[in-house]
């Protein structure tokens, strides 16, 4: 049987794109994949530096726009609602049945964690900006939670919504009263930055990873150690807990998934996913039979959870931006390195960060149609050239065009510089020459 052909049985089988213990992946992002969530019903989401989410139904994406930058967070509330944030700063709140969305307001920094309380009525953000967002979902104000001394990189509510976990790269964990006046108190130091929390009241644990790579099982009342799962690879950058509480998987900037069976927390399955990058995202299908995964592919792979070492690995060796560098020409290297994982140099219409950079010089700035740009690039008079993409990577983004989508990063050798718009005028040339 082709992989189409059991892609197709499973999605017969169960509704929502669900799986009953086969191998799948979704596929049409046009970058890679941030974080995934499964909706109540078995339907996922997927959230992308594409700046979409995709809502999967029978294999064929609903695509939610609305983000001005790559989304790093999407969360089921119900099977018809469900939000997201990423690198915009932004919070949006989208109903599944039409696709339609609306920005619920803005972080001073990009939102890479999300939580719901347990009624649903409550959204808590964790955002770059050191603060914790909480949204009322009736139309009330947000308010904005301060004390970590770093950006907060998770958060999750514990005691039916009344109290909040957060991590922070502060390196500690941090207990909020949810109250008119909110309090809050450090309950784990660490000592490195933790970057996911997982809370199971029942079981009465709570499980943590870290930039150091360690996974720890502490207890939830007591914050001493249950057990440390730490397997030595770094930084662990993704958890989850199968919907039943039997199974906890963690995925690591070595590009390994670990399942762990959480009444003895022995390993179920240990597997490297992709041959290079990180592992970013991770969600269990309803009966745990299969975990989800996102990394540098531009595609969400699904895994049987008994079996995944016997099943593909993430395709990223053909990714522009991490194939050939070593044998690449200097302005090739700081494109692959510095522009390729957004924009293409083609006219090709593909899903991107970015938009494409065919024919980019004498364009001006905002001017690529069917691209949703920033006001901050579409008011401006900038015409790219030599000299304006040499002060954009000189100054950097936030800097020569600030307020746009482009993440903050700097090319600080005048050479490298060179050598990238050299090598841009020969790959964007529309005659396919040097201008």
């Amino acid at each position: 049987m082709t992989m189409r052909a059991i892609f197709a049985a499973v999605l017969i089988a169960l509704p929502g794109g669900t799986s009953a213990g086969d191998f799948f992946t979704l596929k049409g992002h046009g970058g890679p994949i941030m974080s995934v969530s499964v909706a109540p019903s078995g339907q996922i989401a997927t959230a992308s530096f594409d700046n979409s989410v995709g809502l999967w139904n029978d294999g064929a994406p609903k695509w939610l726009e609305g983000h001005e930058a790559a989304v790093k967070s999407v969360l089921f509330l119900d099977d018809t609602a469900l939000v997201s944030a990423g690198d915009d700063f932004a919070l949006w709140l989208w109903d599944a049945r039409t696709g339609q969305g609306r920005e619920l307001g803005r972080h001073k920094g990009q939102v890479i964690g999300l939580a719901a309380s347990p009624g649903g009525d409550l959204v808590a953000t964790a955002s770059w900006d050191g603060t914790i967002g909480l949204w009322p979902l009736d139309g009330g104000s947000a308010r904005f939670l301060e004390g970590h001394d770093a950006g907060v990189n998770d958060v999750v509510f514990v005691e039916g919504g009344a109290a909040l976990l957060s991590a922070s790269s502060d390196g500690t964990i941090r207990r909020w009263e949810i109250s008119d006046a909110p309090t809050s108190r450090v309950i784990l130091k660490h000592g490195f930055g933790v970057n996911r929390l997982i809370a199971d009241e029942d079981a009465g644990w709570l499980a943590y990873g870290s930039v150091d790579g360690v996974t720890r099982i502490v207890d939830l009342d007591t914050q001493t150690e249950v057990i440390d799962l730490t397997l030595g690879r770094r930084p662990i950058l993704a958890l989850a807990r199968a919907p039943r509480g039997d199974l906890l998987a963690t995925g690591d900037g070595e590009g390994y998934i670990t399942v762990f069976n959480t009444a003895d927390w022995s390993v179920a399955t240990d597997f490297r996913a992709t041959t290079r990058g990180p592992i970013w995202a991770l969600a269990f299908s309803l009966d745990g039979g299969n975990i989800h995964a996102g990394g540098l592919d531009e595609a969400m792979y699904s895994w049987p959870s008994d079996r995944a070492s016997d099943s593909p690995q993430m395709d990223v060796e053909g990714k522009p931006f991490l194939q050939g560098t070593q044998t690449a020409s200097n302005g090739e290297r700081q494109f692959k390195r510095k522009c390729a994982i957004c924009h293409t140099l083609t006219p090709d219409g593909q899903r991107r960060a970015g938009p494409s950079l065919h024919a980019v010089f004498g364009r001006p700035a905002g001017a690529v149609p069917g691209y949703a740009y920033s006001d901050a690039l579409t008011d401006t008079d900038i015409i790219w050239d030599d000299t304006t993409i040499d002060k954009l990577f000189d100054l950097g983004p936030d800097i020569y065009t600030p307020g746009s989508k482009m993440p903050m990063q700097r090319i600080t050798e005048p050479q490298d510089r060179r050598d990238l718009i050299a090598y841009l005028r020969v790959q964007t040339d529309p005659e396919g020459g040097e201008q």
